[in-house]
């Protein structure tokens, strides 16, 4: 199994941190050119783990889940930034929380693409609209967030899963981001 963009990795953090019953996940992709370094941070305020669960999390035949008995999304994140030039950091404490980060060298053959982050948070927010999520991406000191209790203050009664909100929501994001890399739709820093 390989996870062939780092969109994919994203939305498994997510759906891990919302099983250790997370209501605040905060979602950070910082691309710092200057420094060569692609960083994603997913951080949450769910369970937490113990710091023996932290060690033992990278193996992909250690899992809380009980549907199934085999967690690969870690090891394979872990896995991919290492041959990436960089590192996975997990600090998690029980009770209040996990911080994942994950850094890449940017410039490096074996990174995988970011792929379609506008795609990824836009399916975030709408199969949890209940969830204070917080999304921000940092390009060259060019900031673009989103947060749903924005969008919610904005909205009124309007819900976020209402066909219209979801279609403005998908291009918003889409835009802003391109924006990010002057206009570009890939990535470009």
């Amino acid at each position: 199994m390989n996870m062939r963009e780092l969109a994919l990795h994203v939305l498994d953090l997510v759906q891990n941190a919302i099983e250790a019953q997370a209501n605040q996940i905060t979602l950070e992709i910082k691309e710092d050119c200057t420094a060569d370094l692609l960083t994603i941070q997913v951080l949450d305020n769910g369970h937490g783990m113990s710091a023996d669960m932290v060690k033992d999390v990278l193996d992909p035949f250690v899992t809380t889940r009980i549907t199934r008995r085999i967690g690969l999304g870690l090891p394979l994140l872990d896995m991919s930034t290492g041959r990436s030039g960089g590192y996975l950091d997990i600090q998690s404490e029980p009770g209040k929380g996990t911080k994942i980060t994950a850094v890449y060298q940017y410039s490096h053959f074996d990174r995988p693409p970011l792929g379609d982050i506008a795609a990824t948070v836009k399916t975030i927010i709408a199969l949890n609209p209940e969830l204070d999520f917080r999304y921000s991406h940092i390009v060259r000191n060019q900031v673009f967030s989103v947060t749903t209790s924005e969008l919610l203050a904005i909205l009124g009664d309007i819900p976020l899963t209402q066909p219209e909100v979801l279609e403005w929501l998908g291009d918003y994001l889409t835009v802003g981001i391109a924006n990010l890399y002057g206009g570009e739709k890939f990535e470009n820093c």
